[in-house]
């Protein structure tokens, strides 16, 4: 049999199992898609909160902190504590991170953008008991980028996540020293992924055996852009605060499940050469005609604080916050006329706490300095680890202050490392259908990609507040 032959036999082969390849590819967007809506602390890798460029110059602790309109977000029990008629704050950060996976004795380094997240929060007295505000966010914001041809390029090649949240609030003073509240959280989000179709080993591998001279080495034959976005989703941020004495005061937070969906998903599909091309362009072209919908629980998050004046000038926080991410557990996925396909992925994730201190010093009238320190254990299982999500333990020392020109105007700035602890054999799966459907090779159907994987970001922010 001719080569030329040979290639069109094995371009039919992958025409019958063209769906399967899909499925694996639309669960990864999936995945990302859905994780990036999931609320605080999914994007765990590099991720960390973004809601205050006040407070993260306070390791962004502020559940039992007197915050103004930011306390729609942090806790809106505390809202009522305001002494101002109207409070407006906005802020931004921009978060340059880099990830590092050693894997086989060779190093891979991310090239990431800059990602911008912001806030923007607003509030008013109602009566001298009863406040209201809404508060818009981007809580994520960020992107991953591996390059096309690492050698993790089949489970990811570069991710760009983004998740907007409006959050209107109400917050009660029922008793001079107790408050409550309650926010909705109405939030939507979106994803662009690219990730590689073939293991280039494993399609050189059947070449060699179809007697082909084409090779592709540590190229990836085809990759697909996969974009998508998710629909609106409803939960609920609901704290109280007591002032224990004028000098402490405890707070709690509770940021409910939310269901997340995604209804629809596109895909692109593109070729290193024309080669490629031409081995695998009459099958994998289905992928542009392929939809998905996937939905899953996401964790809730549970936040307990305390705040300490020793003296008037010096404020000290303290806060423990737990995400549910044992609820993670698994994703189901459907496919648009394809129910054979539809999948079950095990996540066997376990919660994980998120540890948080602050100081601030009011070393004038109109200068105010911060540090604090976050401590944010990873959920992820090292034995289900995907490197668009490179979770690890992370160190996060950060400073900060606010200067006043005039007294009901502020303008504040932080900086924040990120130093991830390091996730070392971790690894990620992938089935690989050349290898499963063609057992001759002596490959194995599910492949492994393990690496040791590092990370660091640095997050400076500004934000600007007026208060009357």
């Amino acid at each position: 049999m001719h080569i030329q032959s040979k290639i069109y036999t094995f371009a039919a082969f992958l025409r019958m199992n063209i769906i399967y390849l899909t499925s694996m590819k639309k669960l990864l967007l999936a995945v990302t898609a859905i994780a990036v809506t999931a609320g605080t602390a999914v994007a765990e890798g590099y991720q960390v909160n973004t809601f205050s460029a006040r407070q993260e110059g306070m390791g962004h602790v502020g559940v039992a902190l007197k915050l103004g309109a930011e306390s729609n977000i942090f806790n809106p029990g505390a809202l009522a504590f305001s002494d101002k008629t109207v409070d407006v704050t906005a802020g931004m950060s921009a978060i340059k991170s880099s990830v590092t996976a050693n894997h086989n004795g060779t190093e891979y380094k991310t090239s990431n953008k800059v990602s911008t997240p912001f806030n923007i929060s607003a509030a008013f007295r109602i009566y001298d008991n009863l406040y209201a505000g809404v508060s818009m966010y981007t809580p994520y914001g960020s992107s991953i980028n591996w390059g096309d041809n690492w050698a993790g390029a089949v489970l990811n090649q570069s991710v760009d996540l983004k998740i907007f949240t409006v959050q209107p609030t109400v917050s009660w003073r029922i008793l001079p020293k107790l408050s409550i509240g309650a926010g909705l959280m109405v939030s939507w989000g979106s994803v662009d992924l690219h990730k590689a179709l073939v293991s280039p080993s494993s399609l050189d591998r059947l070449l060699g055996a179809l007697g082909s001279d084409v090779r592709f080495g540590s190229i990836s034959p085809a990759s697909v852009e996969l974009t998508g976005s998710s629909d609106l989703s409803v939960g609920y941020n609901i704290g109280a605060m007591y002032e224990v004495t004028p000098r402490i005061t405890i707070g709690a937070s509770f940021r409910s499940k939310m269901q997340m969906k995604v209804s629809k998903g596109d895909a692109e599909v593109f070729y290193a050469n024309q080669a490629a091309q031409k081995i695998l362009g009459n099958t994998l072209d289905n992928l542009n005609q392929t939809n998905f919908s996937a939905a899953m629980p996401c964790p809730y998050v549970l936040t307990f604080g305390v705040a300490y004046r020793p003296i008037d000038r010096l404020t000290l926080a303290f806060d423990a916050q737990l995400t549910g991410w044992k609820t993670y557990d698994y994703l189901d996925f459907s496919f648009d006329h394809l129910p054979d396909f539809d999948q079950h992925l095990s996540k066997k994730y376990h919660n994980s706490w998120t540890y948080h201190l602050g100081a601030e010093y009011a070393l004038t009238d109109r200068l105010d300095l911060r540090a604090g320190l976050m401590v944010d254990q990873s959920p992820v299982n090292k034995n289900h680890y995907n490197p668009e999500t490179p979770g690890m333990t992370k160190i996060e020392p950060s400073v900060g202050l606010s200067f006043r020109p005039v007294k009901s105007f502020s303008i504040d700035v932080a900086f924040m490392y990120v130093k991830g602890c390091g996730a070392d054999n971790a690894t990620g799966q992938y089935d690989d259908f050349i290898a499963k459907n063609y057992p001759q090779l002596g490959l194995p159907s599910t492949g492994q990609f393990t690496a040791d994987y590092h990370l660091h970001a640095v997050i400076p922010a500004i934000g600007v507040r007026y208060a009357f």
